[in-house]
């Protein structure tokens, strides 16, 4: 679209934000520096030995624990609630910990749910177990301290330290260069047709595990 002079200053005027709030990916309360400018290193992590090592520490699956309870959710195929995983963790964890070491551990299929999109047709949904949303919380969180660093700086969303609201503070630093235009697109069913084994595979090449 083509943003005229006036809605061009318009749009400086509502959105001039003093301080940029949290994003959506942190917790609100949780004290966490903001910043646009991020060293980005697109090489990456020479080697990923040792990170299963890191998702099995006690303090990230502490973290991740407190994280997949404050998201709550339904349960998986296996009927598990948020409330029942720290019971089940304390029983089973040692077993689960060796799998997850070993490259044996096999996460169970996801429960298909279909919302109804307001301008009609559906969207299709996959939910976890409790079990997998957490250990993939775990694993997340050793990837992101790894592979955040390589990714654009002109991504915003759901990453530590960046925000929605960063994002519109950068769009209106670009109005103010001048810049006339925006695009706003989204791919149907992009993230359901992404090859992501073979991107993972071309990518992290030092990965054993």
């Amino acid at each position: 679209m083509n943003l005229g002079s006036d809605m061009q200053q318009n749009i400086q005027t509502e959105l001039n934000f003093s301080s940029v709030p949290a994003g959506e990916a942190r917790e609100a309360g949780r004290e966490e520096t903001e910043s646009l400018s991020t060293v980005n290193d697109p090489e990456g992590p020479a080697s990923t030995n040792g990170w299963m090592e890191e998702v099995c520490e006690r303090e990230n699956l502490k973290e991740a624990l407190r994280r997949v309870k404050a998201n709550k959710g339904s349960a998986g195929v296996d009927r598990m609630t948020v409330g029942g995983i720290a019971d089940y963790l304390k029983q089973h964890w040692p077993a689960i910990r060796e799998q997850l070491l070993s490259g044996t551990y096999e996460p169970k299929p996801v429960r298909r749910v279909e919302i109804p999109k307001p301008d009609g047709g559906v969207r299709k949904l996959g939910i976890p177990t409790v079990l997998d949303r957490f250990i993939q919380q775990a694993v997340m969180q050793v990837l992101q301290r790894h592979w955040d660093r390589t990714f654009s700086n002109h991504s915003y969303g759901f990453r530590p330290g960046r925000s929605a609201h960063q994002a519109v503070a950068q769009a209106q630093q670009y109005i103010a260069e001048g810049y006339g235009w925006c695009v706003d697109l989204d791919l149907e069913k992009f993230l359901d047709r992404v090859p992501y084994c073979p991107l993972v595979i071309e990518k992290v090449v030092a990965a054993d595990r």
